[in-house]
């Protein structure tokens, strides 16, 4: 394969550290944008009754259902909360954002590296080396980062009462409270999550750019479109997996104090967690929120993927770190 061909793919592209900067502020960029979205399927995902359903319009359960699709949801967040509602968790989010995408897109262009290397003779099929790569890219990003996600998650829970009022005082009241293992509630089901959604999203990614690039479209690009369609895909396989996580991770001493209080107490196991939503919630509990999580998926994806192509670019042609690029074979 030549270089010119090479270079048409995401992996083979910058340096380690152009990689990494790339990375990093694409999710920047991207938190920012979708932040009220993802707040919103957070508080839809918490959520264990729906107000479609006629018994619970009739005796609405204690603590809850208050919220209804997104947009209403929205409201009656601007409504409550104000401005500043779509945008709690946005701290740790960001810092989440950041760390995740540089581990992940430097992980990622590592692991394909490491692939050419040691099937240099007998190439892997790009479909399997994408989904490889891309599965064991998103496992070291979710568990090096956890943390972050699960106070993400607390913040973007909590109403007006507040039970963290800043980044350093959750930290110190989950470690006191729930001891080091606090901090990764939900990692099970979240690498369970993960690993298949990043695997068929760069899968699906890699085989979708290179045509959808040849096309001239109005408003986006090849590569943004691509993005879209493949993170609707696999989130649209994975979103089970996502809800149990978010359950997980507000569990704990403070489970009744976040804005929806009837949240059932689980045994902390996925399949557990699984079983006790579809007795209690039926098999639409476990797609609460979905739609949203679909709204906010392909935009940010999209984002990420066109800001990540761009800023690595800008990197590229400003040299940053061209001179500590491994030599070939290294890795």
């Amino acid at each position: 394969m030549s270089n010119a061909v090479a270079r048409e793919h995401l992996k083979d592209e910058g340096t380690r550290l152009q990689v990494t900067a790339a990375g990093a502020t694409s999710g920047l960029i991207s938190r920012f944008i979708i932040a009220p979205l993802d707040v919103v399927k957070i508080r839809l995902q918490l959520q264990t009754h729906s107000l479609s359903d006629p018994l619970n319009r009739q005796t609405p359960p204690q603590g809850g259902p208050i919220y209804k699709g997104t947009l209403p949801t929205i409201r009656t967040i601007l409504r409550n909360e104000g401005i500043p509602g779509l945008w709690k968790g946005n701290v740790p989010a960001e810092l989440l954002y950041i760390c995740y995408s540089a581990v992940q897109f430097t992980a990622y262009r590592s692991i394909t590296q490491l692939l050419h290397h040691t099937f240099e003779n007998n190439p892997l099929p790009p479909s399997a080396e994408s989904f490889i790569a891309g599965a064991t890219a998103g496992g070291l990003a979710t568990a090096t980062t956890y943390p972050l996600d699960l106070l993400r998650t607390r913040f973007a829970a909590q109403g007006n009462t507040k039970i963290y009022t800043s980044l350093p005082s959750a930290i110190s009241r989950i470690y006191t409270d729930e001891g080091p293992r606090g901090f990764f509630r939900g990692l099970g089901p979240g690498l369970s999550q993960i690993i298949p959604f990043m695997g068929i999203f760069f899968a699906a990614y890699e085989t979708l750019r290179p045509p959808l690039s040849e096309l001239h479209l109005p408003f986006s690009t090849g590569g943004a479109v691509a993005g879209m369609i493949a993170s609707v895909i696999a989130k649209t396989g994975a979103f089970p997996l996502d809800l149990v996580r978010k359950r997980i991770q507000v569990q704990g001493p403070t489970r009744s104090l976040y804005v929806n209080r009837n949240i059932p107490e689980y045994s902390g196991t996925t399949w557990g967690t699984l079983r006790t939503i579809v007795q209690r919630e039926g098999f639409r509990g476990l797609y609460r929120g979905l739609t949203v999580s679909l709204v906010k998926a392909a935009p940010a994806s999209a984002v990420t993927m066109w800001t990540y192509e761009r800023s690595l670019r800008f990197y590229v042609g400003l040299g940053i770190g061209a001179g500590s690029e491994p030599k070939d074979g290294e890795l």
